[in-house]
């Protein structure tokens, strides 16, 4: 069994890392301000206007939304956009025959993809506590939920970047599937509020399950079964696995 390739690990996972500070400003700049247009319009706007949500200030309950949101979307691009570049350039052949295994490909980048959104979803949350006051009461579940929402949803990014033939399509899932599905997933409300049949509706929704799970973790009131979140997560990320390596295994959309 070959070594595990740890400079060829790090050297892929710096240069991604340095990709994204090499704009590191407008990296921190943006989720402050977007974060902060959401406490205004939802926070002050709407919130004033609203009771409790599940004995939860409004402001507050939409906060783990917020981070969710923010994480699947940055996971899907730093890790879709991170693998594509090189197949449209081509440079991706010079990766595959370097002595380095697919896993550490893979690990390499996921990993710097994980890690850059979960940066954002720390920077969204310091912002958020500056509106309102926010109480994580499992904070150990908290982490490992943000991290393994981040692992997998860079994981669903790093076949999406596989995937895509154009920037055409490695924009089509994010923007007309992942946005619009968290936002009926329950981001900025509970799925009790809805009538039962688009509650029932709902349920279809497997990020709903995310959201739930990931807002328990701070307040301890979930929309569905905690375990339930915490399945959902595993299972796609065991899904994620098993098609990465199918994709790897034929050569589907890397070899041809």
């Amino acid at each position: 069994m070959p070594a595990f390739n740890r400079h060829g690990v790090w050297a892929i996972y710096r240069f991604e890392m340095a990709r994204a500070l090499r704009t590191l400003v407008q990296s921190l700049v943006t989720p402050v301000i977007t974060t902060s247009l959401y406490f205004v319009v939802f926070g002050a706007a709407i919130g004033s206007r609203m009771n409790a949500v599940s004995g939860v200030d409004y402001g507050a309950f939409i906060v783990p939304g917020l981070i969710m949101l923010a994480l699947f979307t940055e996971s899907l691009s730093n890790a879709s956009y991170g693998i594509f570049f090189p197949k449209f350039i081509g440079t991706i052949y010079e990766l595959l025959s370097a002595p380095i295994s697919y896993a550490e490909i893979v690990l390499a980048y996921v990993g710097a993809a994980a890690s850059k959104s979960i940066f954002l979803s720390l920077v969204i949350l310091a912002t958020a506590s500056a509106f309102v006051h926010i109480h994580i009461l499992h904070p150990v579940w908290m982490i490992a939920f943000l991290v393994m929402t981040a692992v997998t949803f860079s994981l669903f990014g790093f076949i999406l970047g596989l995937w895509a033939k154009g920037w055409e399509q490695l924009q089509f899932i994010p923007m007309l599937v992942i946005t619009p599905l968290t936002f009926l997933g329950g981001a900025f409300y509970s799925i009790g509020m809805l009538p039962p049949a688009w509650r029932t509706f709902s349920l279809f929704n497997p990020i709903v399950y995310l959201i739930s799970g990931f807002r328990w973790c701070f307040y301890g009131v979930a929309d569905v079964n905690v375990a339930v979140s915490f399945g959902m997560t595993l299972g796609f990320f065991a899904l994620c696995l098993a098609v990465i390596s199918w994709i790897f295994k034929t050569g589907y959309r890397i070899k041809n």
